[in-house]
């Protein structure tokens, strides 16, 4: 099922029983966190605070978190089939017969022209506020005890290449400073960040769009890490199987989705910073205060009875893991793609998705996982991956138990590690200067003569398959259970 709005996806989940409206007044400053966390961290189900202290709008949280959530936010079932959203035309194999060919072209056709569908009227722009508004009118959390202030999370702040004309949507943390301005954290490496530094250039000052609410799909959009060139309300769209109703703002030239309960309309100046932080971030660490860009509203539109959506992050599990591991099952066979020796990656939600991989190879050749350690540094935002392992293609990668036997076992310290230098997470705090620093990669893989092994490697220990049969067929004559 594809959803509309964000509030027909709430409707769903509480058929499901997979929501809770809580009724008591409830205070966004630090509390709806400590409750949240409590039913984050069991698995619990999404939660609507309906009276919320110090304002009349409720507030949605939790809504992805947790693996069937999060698939039906996709629009499938089970969470394991989410890469065939991709999977399906991104196979492009030598010995795919032409046809098989064409139709994994027509796919990719497809995600590049999922074109948004302009709207002239949209419910994000029932009420308009152009004058008498105030952000203190919004229930924003504080989220843990040290952070600077109250800050917007899930949200998909919205910019322009002026140089292309195409949008771009990212999530990046805003903390609010008064009634009309907040930080716009986002770090140096965001498409986000690369939009404002153009227009700055042009000497020009960026007009912002920021969307809280909206389809499920167009929100998890906001966080993918879509390769150059393709824009996230396309991709959306492609995912939705129906285009993205977008509405022009009313006081910036930008599309913003049209289905969303609010919208931010406003600009980041050229010079103006203010210092912002610090915040409980996912890596489970607060963040340090820095210097960051000011966004000015200028004007908010926004549905007439309107949801609050939010989203806490602190040390995992929480409900970004499972927005995070979503990411990791649609994007694995563009990873595929390209490095077809790959056959599964884990991203651990201990390592909050840029600290540590976990890669199982098809090995072909001596020091054949080297290159893939080098090629995962080289893609994307893997570039921040601290820690790689690398195992042979029997290894489950999903099961980490079995991947840490395999890797205490298999890894001489002075032979299979590899240290390289190069660009770090904004929030990696290990690292003795910011944005930049060492990274290991670790060759778990069975050693070959070639690779300097001159041992005989000896073989696993596992019963044969004769007396595993043995054992099944007799189970119940043991009186063992």
């Amino acid at each position: 099922m594809i959803f509309q709005d964000l509030r027909e996806f709430i409707n769903f989940l509480e058929k499901k029983k997979e929501l809770v409206r809580i009724t008591a007044e409830v205070d966004p400053v630090l509390e709806v966190t400590e409750i949240t966390d409590r039913i984050s961290k069991k698995g619990g189900p999404a939660l609507l605070f309906e009276n919320p202290k110090g304002s009349k709008i409720p507030i949605a949280i939790n809504l992805f978190g947790s693996f069937q959530r999060m698939s039906w936010a996709l629009g499938v079932d089970d969470f394991n089939t989410a890469n065939k959203k991709f999977s399906h035309f991104l196979n492009l194999d030598v010995d795919l017969t032409l046809r098989q060919k064409a139709e994994a072209l027509y796919g990719l056709y497809k995600l590049s022209t999922s074109k948004p569908k302009e709207v002239r009227k949209a419910p994000c722009q029932e009420v308009i506020l152009d004058r008498d508004f105030s952000l203190v009118d919004y229930p924003v959390l504080k989220t843990w005890p040290d952070d600077g202030g109250r800050f917007i999370t899930l949200h998909l702040v919205i910019t322009k290449d002026p140089e292309s004309g195409k949008q771009n949507l990212g999530m990046y943390r805003m903390q609010v400073f008064d009634d009309r301005s907040t930080g716009m954290h986002w770090h140096t490496h965001h498409d986000g960040a690369v939009n404002f530094r153009k227009t700055i250039k042009a000497g020009k000052r960026m007009e912002v769009a920021v969307a809280l609410g909206g389809d499920p799909i167009t929100i998890f959009s906001a966080t993918a890490p879509l390769p150059y060139g393709i824009e996230e309300l396309f991709f959306a769209g492609f995912l939705r199987g129906a285009p993205v109703e977008v509405v022009r703002a009313r006081t910036v030239d930008l599309l913003v989705p049209a289905n969303a309960e609010i919208i931010l309309e406003g600009y980041v100046g050229a010079e103006e910073t203010r210092r912002e932080g610090p915040f409980g971030d996912h890596t489970g660490y607060y963040s340090v205060a820095a210097e960051y860009p000011v966004f000015h509203v200028t004007c908010i539109t926004q549905r007439k009875d309107p949801i609050y959506p939010a989203t806490i992050v602190g040390r995992p599990p929480m409900e970004d893991c499972y927005m995070g591991k979503a990411t990791e099952r649609m994007f694995l066979p563009f990873i595929k793609m390209q490095f077809p020796e790959i056959v599964d990656v884990n991203l651990p939600l201990e390592g909050v998705f840029h600290n540590c991989a976990l890669i199982s190879i098809r090995k072909a050749y001596p020091m054949h996982a080297r290159k893939i350690m080098n090629a995962i540094w080289g893609l994307g935002q893997m570039m921040f991956t601290k820690f790689i392992f690398i195992y042979d293609e029997d290894v489950n990668v999903q099961d980490t138990s079995e991947a840490a036997w395999k890797a205490f076992n298999n890894v001489d310290p002075a032979r299979d590690i590899l240290i390289s230098e190069g660009p770090l997470d904004v929030l990696d705090h290990s690292s003795p200067r910011p944005l930049y620093g060492a990274k290991m990669g670790i060759d778990a893989t069975k050693k070959w003569p070639e690779e300097g092994y001159q041992r005989e490697w000896p073989d696993e220990i596992k019963m044969s398959d004769e007396i595993k049969k043995l054992v099944e067929q007799r189970w119940k004559e043991y009186g063992v259970d």
